[in-house]
């Protein structure tokens, strides 16, 4: 009996003893649980932001002075002729190249479209004041026959094409126009209408060799 005692004893105090170990350990993990985050609070740090904007630039002609052009006329005559200036203004923010195409209709079937010509040169040399009176300025499209699309300079397609002109930005220049009925022209042409559309396309050059 006494042995039973004994040892009943010495198991209490083993639980005991494991239970003060136990709320050592405990508290001692607490105590580092609060020492760790005291350190992680106690931490200098900087940070440092910069914004960027982006922002794209324009290819822009000016609508407003490409209208301007009038070749408009009616009761012409063999050898007859009419001459316009128009001024090409790039109005965007970056150099851009453009090129000039026409198309005629033939609604009468009478084909003046394959007769009339249209020439195009550079602001006059002699008077610039006077756009193009003298039209003596430098070559840009050659007596060339309107035909259904024949008379055009450069080329709409993407890239440096041949004829293709190009203006800086806010950068001006001015082409002088000139559509003549050859004075050999004959009788099947009388009373015929066409209707020739001039297109401007204007592209980047930044990029696009």
């Amino acid at each position: 009996m006494d042995a039973y005692l004994t040892d009943d004893r010495q198991d209490r105090s083993e639980r005991r003893r494991r239970r003060r170990l136990l709320t050592v350990l405990m508290a001692a993990l607490a105590a580092l649980s609060v020492s760790a985050g005291q350190l992680s609070l106690a931490l200098f740090t900087d940070q440092e932001t910069v914004p960027a904007t982006f922002t794209t630039g324009t290819i822009d002609l000016d609508g407003v002075a490409i209208d301007a052009l009038i070749l408009t006329t009616s009761a012409m005559m063999p050898g007859d002729s009419i001459t316009d200036d128009v001024l090409v203004s790039n109005i965007g923010t970056a150099q851009l190249r453009y090129a000039m195409t026409t198309s005629s209709t033939n609604a009468d079937a009478k084909n003046l479209r394959d007769v009339l010509t249209l020439t195009v040169k550079t602001i006059d040399v002699t008077t610039p004041g006077t756009p193009c009176n003298d039209f003596d300025g430098t070559s840009v499209l050659a007596a060339t026959v309107l035909g259904a699309a024949g008379a055009a300079f450069g080329n709409p397609a993407a890239g440096a094409q041949a004829g293709d002109r190009t203006l800086n930005a806010a950068v001006s220049e001015t082409l002088c126009f000139r559509v003549i009925l050859p004075s050999g022209t004959g009788n099947a042409y009388q009373n015929a209408t066409t209707t020739t559309t001039f297109t401007f396309d204007a592209e980047q050059t930044a990029n696009n060799p």
